[in-house]
C-alpha cells in the first residue's frame, strides 16, 4: 500500500468514526468544537492558551469553541486556583459520560450502511478488528 492510499484509509477511518461517536441522539457539534472537546478529554483543566497550541485553532477560536461548549453545559470553566485570572477547562460530568458511552458503540451499523453487501461488512468488521490488534 503507498502512503497516498493509506492516508486516504485513515482520513476515510476518521471520518466513519465521527460518524459513530458524534450522531444520533446529540446536538451537532462544530469541527472546532469536537477538537476541543476530545483535548479537553484527553488533557483535563488546560487552559484555553494550551488547548489552542494542542489543537491548531487561533485562540479566539478555541475561546469562541469554549464559550458556546459552556453554554450548552458539556464543559465546565473554574478558576485557576495558582492564577484567579485564568481559567481551567474540563468536561462537564454529564458530557465525559455522554462521551465515554459513544465512545462504546459499535461502528457494525455505520460499516453495514457503508458496505450494505452484509457478508462483506462483516469482513470488513472483522478486517478492521485485526488491524486494530495489530497495529494498537
Amino acid at each position: 500500500m503507498d502512503g497516498v492510499r493509506m492516508h486516504r484509509l485513515g482520513k476515510r477511518l476518521i471520518d466513519l468514526s465521527r460518524e459513530v461517536t458524534t450522531s444520533a441522539g446529540g446536538a451537532e457539534l462544530t469541527p472546532a468544537e469536537i477538537a476541543v472537546i476530545e483535548d479537553v478529554l484527553k488533557h483535563p483543566g488546560s487552559a484555553v492558551s494550551e488547548i489552542k497550541v494542542r489543537t491548531g485553532f487561533a485562540q479566539s477560536h478555541v475561546s469562541d469553541s469554549v464559550a458556546r461548549l459552556r453554554e450548552r453545559g458539556l464543559i465546565e470553566t473554574p478558576p485557576d486556583t495558582a492564577d484567579r485570572r485564568r481559567t481551567r477547562v474540563r468536561l462537564s460530568e454529564p458530557a465525559r459520560q455522554a462521551v465515554l458511552a459513544r465512545a462504546e458503540r459499535s461502528a457494525d451499523e455505520v460499516i453495514a450502511h457503508v458496505v450494505e453487501d452484509h457478508v462483506r461488512a462483516e469482513r470488513v468488521t472483522a478486517l478492521l478488528d485485526e488491524l486494530a490488534e495489530l497495529l494498537l
